[in-house]
């Protein structure tokens, strides 16, 4: 079994096929197709089941898919460590956030590790729920993440670490005025009108539980992308509720942003799973857990 046989069935997995693989790792497809039965071979199972021109993972295949990323990321470990003690931190980690999550705190530790760790490249995965990133992180499509959720995150081998309490903002249409003194209550919000996402996210269970509570609150779009929800906010379309990550953004971009009396919070959390990490994925987890610490200290 060699390291490139790995590559190859991790990115068949990944980009959903043979031939997209193939595309990706820029190699020939009777190449790419040769490695695989190969690999089938010495394994004495099929990986996959070849319906038509579609691969569909086998049951064998399901088992080796997880375990095939955590070697890869073993051997970038041993490399990594190698490298280390002559050229300092070096290496790739893959972390799977929420939007939320990605501007705060996952742009402010890249800015942190390129200064500190110039050789740790930080690739992001955009995740739409906390479910989504626990997903990505167990499945070792990444081996960190950063997402709000009201329990800790559990699962067989994940490690949570609670980084602080995000607040919800009223994110409203230029001009709004509603409260007083920059903040608003729930009995504030009755009669207006909201851009939310679609279910299964924590900012829409806040709105269903909010809306339950006060009554005559109007869902005016609902989206699934929630990259669109401050620009429907900024055309008027309705308020938004966003955990305070989005604070300097939006006000920056002219939205009447307001915080909750009493304030309305969600826990935020780092994940990992235990085990041996990349010097990279080390490196990006220490620095986030730093920077939580810092702002806790300020306060």
């Amino acid at each position: 079994m060699e390291r490139r046989q790995l590559e190859y069935f991790v990115a068949i997995v990944e980009h959903g096929g043979f031939t997209h693989a193939a595309r990706v790792l820029r190699v020939a497809q009777p190449s790419l197709s040769r490695s695989i039965a190969k690999l089938e071979k010495e394994l004495g199972v099929d990986l996959f089941h070849r319906v038509g021109r579609n691969a569909v993972l086998s049951n064998a295949g399901e088992f080796m898919a997880g375990r095939a990323r955590q070697v890869l990321r073993d051997l970038d470990a041993l490399r990594d460590a190698a490298q280390a003690i002559g050229a300092g931190v070096a290496g790739r980690v893959d972390v799977a956030a929420t939007p939320s999550s990605t501007l705060e705190p996952v742009i402010g530790t890249i800015a942190d590790l390129r200064e500190r760790h110039p050789g740790v490249t930080v690739g992001t995965w955009s995740a739409a729920s906390a479910a989504e990133v626990i997903a990505m992180v167990l499945r070792g499509r990444c081996e960190a993440g950063v997402c709000g959720s009201a329990e800790r995150p559990a699962g067989q081998g994940l490690v949570a670490h609670h980084l602080r309490d995000e607040q919800f903002l009223l994110v409203a249409p230029p001009g709004t005025r509603v409260g007083s003194g920059g903040t608003v209550t729930p009995e504030d919000l009755r009669g207006m009108s909201f851009v939310i996402p679609q279910p299964a996210t924590a900012v829409r269970a806040r709105f269903d539980r909010l809306a339950a509570a006060v009554g005559d609150l109007h869902i005016a779009a609902e989206v699934g992308d929630r990259s669109v929800v401050l620009p429907m906010v900024l055309r008027g379309i309705g308020a938004g509720l966003m955990p305070d990550g989005w604070y300097d953004l939006a006000t920056r971009a002219g939205a009447e942003v307001y915080r909750f009396s009493p304030p309305e919070r969600l826990p935020q959390w780092l994940l990992h799973r235990n085990g041996h990490l990349t010097a990279a994925a080390q490196a990006f987890i220490d620095s986030t857990l730093t920077r939580a610490a810092a702002v806790a200290a300020a306060r």
